[in-house]
């Protein structure tokens, strides 16, 4: 069952495409990976499915080499029950968002290279994947995802909160639609009910 789990992320992996295979030329030293697993169960309990993750061995990264920054903003606690309360005496209807595969989205600045995943063959000699793509572990993948889901919102006539970066709006005639992000997780609301849904899509 584990091997099952691991083929369907190896083609989302290739499919994004998430690396390209050069060769390994000193002084490239890259870095490990492995799969982790996750169990999804029915709702009576029983297995499902399982689930694989490819994570990169972060804790290896040098600063300054593999990464330079790691922060990204998250939602204040505040604000979370600020929409909430705003949510709630509007009738506004709030959803929270499951962004498949969320940080594969990540575009990768920095030049970060992995070993050959096993089983993964190559005609060259001595080859390993640059990643082009965020991946699990690495330390600079929250600001990396962050960065290109605020671009994308950007893109799409949101303006970014000044006093909660990771609060997006965006308002017009017909209402207004909220974004409030915390990490990988993404709540939607607003008056707007066909922006509402129309960004809903968007973002996922």
């Amino acid at each position: 069952m584990l091997v099952d789990a691991i083929e369907p992320e190896l083609l989302t992996l290739e499919e994004n495409p998430t690396w390209d295979i050069v060769p390994c030329l000193p002084p490239v030293k890259p870095l490990g990976s492995k799969f982790v697993f996750t169990i999804k169960l029915h709702s009576d309990g029983s297995i499902d499915r399982y689930k694989a993750i490819l994570v990169v061995f972060g804790n290896k990264q040098k600063f300054g080499l593999d990464y330079e920054e790691t922060f990204a903003p998250m939602a204040k606690m505040t604000n979370v029950r600020i929409i909430l309360a705003i949510t709630t005496s509007e009738s506004w209807k709030i959803h929270q968002l499951d962004v498949k595969n969320v940080f594969l989205h990540g575009d990768l600045k920095e030049e970060v290279y992995i070993k050959l995943l096993n089983g993964m063959s190559s005609p060259l000699h001595d080859t390993i994947c640059k990643l082009k793509r965020s991946l699990y572990g690495l330390k600079q993948v929250p600001r990396v995802w962050f960065e290109k889901f605020r671009t994308t919102l950007l893109g799409f006539s949101f303006l970014q909160s000044s006093y909660d970066p990771s609060l997006f709006f965006q308002r017009n005639s017909k209402g207004i639609v909220m974004l409030l992000v915390y990490v990988d997780d993404i709540v939607i609301t607003g008056s707007n009910k066909k922006g509402y849904h129309y960004n809903q899509r968007i973002v996922t």
